[in-house]
């Protein structure tokens, strides 16, 4: 694997830490992300998200969905209860699991929910009205020149 060093990204900018730390992180952790549980994130609007996960076994009481310092994290604790079953074969997994989304400014989560072994997180992107673009009118300096030389002509009358 190939070793970015992102050193003249830090010296040459200034505000864009975040993002220089966030590829610090990808790059350095590609190997070591885990696979388990399988998740999809999907756009389902211009600015809504919908973040799928496999949580075949547990309950809503067992999973865990919260934003933490820019980042969601979604876990999974199931309590152990197998000394009154016998399993031939176990091939649903249950095991304990964490996994962590980091946000992008102004993207909240706005609702989760558990169905069909299927856990749902929707996000959207909510822009500031400061930061959305705004169309500015542009006055004409022919209609206000032209309105003062009207005036002017009336009083010199």
């Amino acid at each position: 694997m190939r070793n970015f060093d992102l050193a003249p990204l830090y010296r040459a900018t200034v505000g864009f830490d975040q993002i220089a730390d966030m590829m610090d992180r990808v790059l350095s952790s590609d190997m070591a992300q885990p696979t388990y549980p399988p998740y999809n994130i999907e756009k389902t609007a211009d600015d809504a998200y919908r973040i799928s996960i496999a949580v075949a076994g547990f309950t809503d009481s067992d999973l865990s969905v919260e934003v933490r310092d820019g980042a969601l994290l979604v876990s999974a604790r199931k309590a152990e209860d197998d000394s009154t079953r016998t399993f031939l074969h176990r091939g649903i997994a249950t095991r304990a699991f964490e996994r962590k989304f980091q946000l992008a400014d102004h993207v909240k989560v706005t609702g989760a929910s558990h169905a069909d072994g299927m856990l749902h997180i929707d996000l959207v992107r909510e822009v500031p009205e400061a930061l959305k673009p705004r169309r500015i009118e542009i006055a004409s300096t022919r209609t206000v020149g032209h309105e003062k030389d009207v005036v002017d002509a009336e009083t010199v009358n």
